[in-house]
């Protein structure tokens, strides 16, 4: 992510001088978590999830007199789940064709250490294996496996009973998991490409 996009929720001087009020507070607390979210929720690529992110916060300050006092996290990553489903819909609907793989074969001439490079294949295939999940489930996996949220937290997120967190989840893994082998068998086959 860039790190300009950080630098948006610098406090003017003027805000500063007044105290900010609590969907500011959340914003500024969530603003990582947000982008991270779309991107785990599949929004691709890396401007569209620049793009989609400042959808969020964009529909959280119209809305912001409609927002339960304590819930704005929760309705920061609501947010986050429809803005993320509209753009995958829209993604699916444009004629354009990503370029993503092409400039993920390209060869870069600049050297990239090892680590840097394993990271982010690590991060192509788990994007892969979340692109194949269920919408609802990915949500719940995204939350407890890679967000660390606990259940009640993901239960006041997504305002679901803990128990359907829980089956999700278990459903969730389980897609996980035959995406995996899926993925690993089709690497196998391909010799390492997806």
């Amino acid at each position: 992510m860039p790190a300009q996009s950080t630098s948006m929720l610098a406090p003017s001087p003027a805000a500063a001088a007044r105290r900010e009020s609590p969907l500011e507070l959340a914003a500024a607390e969530s603003f990582q978590f947000i982008w991270r979210t779309l991107r785990r929720l599949g929004v691709r690529p890396e401007h569209a999830v620049d793009d989609a992110t400042q959808r969020v916060f964009e529909i959280a300050a119209r809305k912001h007199g409609r927002i339960q006092p304590g819930h704005e996290r929760a309705f920061l990553f609501k947010t986050a789940v429809l803005v993320a489903a509209e753009e995958r819909r829209a993604q699916r609907r444009s004629r354009e064709v990503s370029d993503d793989a092409t400039v993920a074969a390209a060869p870069d001439t600049a050297p990239l250490p090892d680590q840097a490079v394993e990271h982010q294949r690590s991060r192509e295939l788990l994007d892969v294996v979340l692109d194949g999940m269920d919408p609802d489930e990915r949500a719940v996996f995204v939350l407890f496996e890679l967000e660390r949220l606990s259940s009640p937290e993901i239960s006041e997120l997504l305002e679901i009973p803990v128990g359907t967190v829980a089956s999700r989840l278990r459903r969730a893994r389980e897609a996980f998991h035959v995406g995996a082998r899926r993925l690993r068998a089709r690497l196998n086959r391909s010799g390492g490409q997806p």
